[in-house]
């Protein structure tokens, strides 16, 4: 069945491209390398990293942005060495996330239900510093009422706040690509 026009957005290309971490995207050339060293799309085969690149030349904004696809990709980056063209995918994801999110097709809460970003239970939290101290991204903060806050949308939800919390104050959920993934024995 055949794309109708209205499904299609010719200048989504340009809004990824405009967005920091697509600046690469033109220069890849479909060679599939990044498909085929892909941890997550040999688990998940609906996750190909050529194939979003495709969605994404042809215009499908709205199905990629509201897609759970977009949540899959586990920031491995082995993509990065295999790519003779170094396009980088994983920062396209993330600037197809920033996208999502301003646009609206996902909240800061729907990321993390989806696993995808920790968080802090404000009322159990000590504001030990222990999660500001070992985040190598130096994402959690204390705010002004001496409680550790997430930065959602910045989150990596590598879970290392989570295991290192000493009052146990901050949850992360189990993503659905790493449910598939373990369902998967990969």
């Amino acid at each position: 069945m055949a794309k109708s026009q209205q499904e299609l957005n010719p200048s989504f290309n340009s809004e990824v491209i405009a967005v920091p971490g697509g600046e690469h995207l033109n220069s890849c050339f479909a060679c599939g390398a990044c498909s085929g060293v892909c941890p997550v799309s040999q688990a998940i085969p609906e996750f190909d990293p050529r194939r979003i690149i495709h969605m994404i030349r042809m215009g499908m904004k709205e199905r990629l942005l509201s897609s759970d696809l977009l949540w899959y990709c586990s920031g491995c980056r082995s993509c990065v060495f295999v790519c003779p063209q170094d396009v980088r995918f994983a920062d396209i994801m993330g600037a197809l996330a920033k996208l999502a999110l301003k646009e609206g097709y996902v909240s800061a809460q729907d990321l993390v239900e989806k696993g995808k970003a920790a968080q802090v239970r404000r009322d159990e939290c000590v504001a030990c510093l222990t999660c500001v101290r070992v985040c190598p991204w130096e994402i959690p903060k204390i705010d002004q009422s001496g409680v550790a806050v997430i930065d959602v949308e910045a989150c990596r939800a590598c879970g290392i706040c989570v295991e290192e919390c000493p009052a146990q104050a901050i949850t992360l959920n189990e993503s659905e690509d790493e449910r598939l993934l373990a369902a998967c024995g990969a």
